[in-house]
């Protein structure tokens, strides 16, 4: 990791940060002086799991995953992040340590504020307090929802429902979703294993509902995926 000095909040271009919708005024400029940003490679943690929380990190642009150890020390990936969103909040302010690690699935560009610059910034600023109060309510409902969804679905379900999620997040380009991911990592967070993730795939692959060209895979009918989850009356918001 490399630290950045070039982009700035008020030269940055990412209209979907808390930060740089709330914060570029007079009396938040010392806060945005402390800021650390910092480039990750891809495949490179910038948080891990046990260590002391060192305040929220946002990403500036990229992607990233966070991945929490579960049962028998198999990792499960409990979120995908990109440009504008929150990584470490969970442990922001309540813990001394992070129950998390995130790591960088592209080349990305991270912004740091340290717990005592996020406290002082939420306490003086009550723009960015109410928009941090609105983010957590909606990541609470997100949670909750992949509880039930993971409790109530089958697994060729939770699988449908993952790939439709990530081109919800992250889009696609001539049918390929934007972002690609191992069998592994859709296992990961589908809360399967490989192997089953492989035959589904495969599975969707023949009725010609997704298409593959090398490791990226893509959704070719839409609805009919949509229609595989419908039942459920929810999806996993973005």
């Amino acid at each position: 990791m490399s630290t950045l000095t070039s982009v700035t909040c008020n030269t940055c271009l990412n209209e979907a940060c808390l930060i740089k919708k709330n914060c570029l005024t007079a009396e938040a400029e010392k806060f945005i002086k402390q800021r650390i940003a910092f480039f990750c490679k891809k495949g490179q943690q910038f948080i891990i799991e046990g260590a002391p929380v060192q305040g929220l990190f946002f990403i500036q642009k990229g992607k990233a995953k966070v991945v929490q150890t579960g049962i028998n020390g198999r990792e499960q990936i409990v979120r995908f992040s990109k440009d504008g969103e929150i990584i470490g909040h969970r442990g922001f302010a309540v813990g001394d340590q992070y129950h998390i690690s995130a790591e960088a699935l592209e080349d990305t560009m991270v912004c740091n504020f340290s717990n005592r610059v996020m406290l002082e910034m939420l306490k003086d600023i009550p723009e960015l307090t109410y928009e941090m109060m609105l983010f957590y309510a909606r990541e609470l409902n997100r949670s909750e929802t992949k509880v039930r969804k993971i409790a109530q679905m089958t697994v060729r379900e939770r699988v449908v429902d993952t790939l439709l999620y990530i081109d919800r997040k992250f889009g696609h380009t001539n049918q390929l979703l934007n972002l690609q991911l191992s069998r592994q990592e859709i296992a990961d967070f589908s809360g399967t294993t490989e192997e089953q993730v492989i035959r589904i795939l495969s599975m969707l692959k023949k009725e010609g509902l997704i298409r593959s060209v090398g490791k990226k895979i893509g959704i070719a009918e839409l609805q009919k995926m949509k229609n595989e989850i419908s039942e459920h009356n929810y999806y996993l918001a973005s």
